[in-house]
């Protein structure tokens, strides 16, 4: 394949789940900027709180991605039964791990939120969100798998279609809820986790009708159940446990910058939260581009293409590097206009500075390891390296280094931040030397 033409088919996968990237970030920031508008407690509060949406998210993403390592291989070799099983089987677990955050929320978001912080003030905000936005995680495990499933079966435009749509439902209930505007009550934080609910509703509701018309591969409700195939199961479980592994590893260890950071103040909180929500916007791009690799790269590979996956695995690093050094630009270009728009204190505003221009550089590293460590490996089933390459340097460097800094050697909130942003260029080296040993050229369908 001609290099315009593999490129013109990489975006045309990427543009739809990069813009659905952003649109979800787009929730972030609205929550930030309206609860902003409040008090810098609520915001902070909501950050921190909001750990527990993206630690479920790791486990919803390791499922999901569990499902694309095999089902993009099996949508290149043209079966369709086998994909629905594979369907199946990553909604049990996503629904089973959903039910279990809504009750911890539900029940103990007090509890949890002592883990973030030791403000008494943010854990009862923190509370009260959580308690509230309990549900969405169960119904985010119904309509995340079947966005994943859709990116592979050539609709990633419909799920970019329902995601958008959700994220302006979301933003808009947002306005109404967090300040009382028109019939609504001001329910200020506990606004915006209801807001995130109706979302959720909303996108379960739209993927229903979307399988009710025959738009979308069907769930086989018996499947979710039993296995009809145990060595496909086999096959999932293989592919899917190194990626849990892996995300919750890097997860983790991301939580913990958190953690760290929820112990130097509200302050160092509210500055981390907004460096945090504008890199995610702008890391859209390298998100969707490791999605698209992974499944132009599995399809190849589900063909029996060994040489063009190779060939075309080459040229996806190279571009990964420049949407990095192009997105770190565009970070540090509106980074005047973030420090203007955004109310916080002086002390916030200063830190906030400079973790813009953290995440500026930090960025091109994330790009590389995202599209390689999430795009090009997973596509020939080469899941473990991720997981062993992630954790060891976030929980064995980056971590360690990051609490001795906070807690022992007690440095300036600007320093800690710093060392955590260090994984993503300590494991480059080690990833570049694995991805020329080609283990990830593989067709692992039967």
């Amino acid at each position: 394949m001609k290099d315009k033409g593999l490129y013109k088919q990489l975006f045309t996968i990427v543009a739809p789940i990069a813009f659905q990237y952003l649109m979800m970030s787009l929730v972030s920031a609205s929550d930030a900027f309206m609860l902003g508008f409040l008090d810098q407690d609520p915001l902070s509060a909501s950050s921190l709180a909001s750990q527990i949406g993206f630690v479920y998210s790791l486990f919803v993403n390791a499922f999901m991605s569990g499902c694309n390592v095999l089902a993009a291989q099996y949508w290149g070799k043209k079966d369709r039964n086998t994909v629905e099983e594979i369907l199946a089987m990553t909604m049990r677990y996503s629904l089973l791990v959903g039910a279990v955050f809504t009750l911890a929320a539900l029940i103990v978001p007090e509890q949890i939120m002592h883990v973030f912080t030791n403000d008494p003030q943010l854990i009862h905000l923190g509370g009260v969100y959580l308690r509230t936005v309990a549900m969405s995680y169960f119904l985010a495990g119904f309509s995340q798998a079947y966005f994943g499933i859709m990116k592979v079966c050539d609709l990633a435009g419909l799920s970019s279609l329902i995601g958008s749509l959700a994220v302006v439902l979301n933003i808009l209930m947002n306005w109404l809820l967090i300040f009382g505007i028109g019939p609504f009550f001001k329910m200020g934080i506990a606004g915006a986790a209801v807001a995130t609910v109706i979302a959720r509703a909303f996108e379960c509701l739209f993927i229903l009708a979307v399988i009710m018309r025959g738009k979308c591969i069907p769930l086989r409700i018996k499947l979710m159940f039993r296995t009809n195939d145990r060595s496909l199961h086999k096959d999932y479980g293989k592919y899917t446990l190194p990626l849990l592994f892996n995300q919750l590893g890097w997860g983790g260890g991301v939580t913990m910058y958190s953690v760290i950071m929820g112990h130097l103040g509200s302050s160092a909180v509210a500055a981390n939260s907004i460096a945090s929500i504008v890199r995610s916007m702008i890391a859209s791009l390298c998100w969707g581009i490791a999605a698209g690799v992974g499944i132009i790269l599995g399809g190849m590979l589900g063909r029996n293409e060994i040489d063009e996956a190779k060939k075309a695995g080459g040229k996806f690093v190279r571009l990964s590097i420049w949407i990095g050094v192009g997105s770190g630009i565009v970070i540090l270009a509106v980074t005047p206009l973030i420090l203007n728009v955004i109310t916080l204190n002086g002390k916030a505003q200063y830190y906030l500075k400079f973790m813009m221009f953290m995440a500026a550089y930090y960025i091109i590293g994330n790009s590389l390891n995202s599209t390689v460590i999430g795009g090009i490996f997973p596509a020939g089933g080469d899941t473990k390296f991720g997981m062993i390459c992630d954790i060891v340097t976030l929980w064995c460097v980056v971590v360690p280094m990051g609490m001795i800094a906070a807690f022992w050697l007690k440095l300036p909130v600007l320093a800690v931040a710093f060392i955590l942003t260090l994984d993503e260029f300590v494991k480059i080296p080690v990833v570049y030397k694995h991805y020329m040993k080609y283990k990830w050229v593989k067709n692992i369908t039967r």
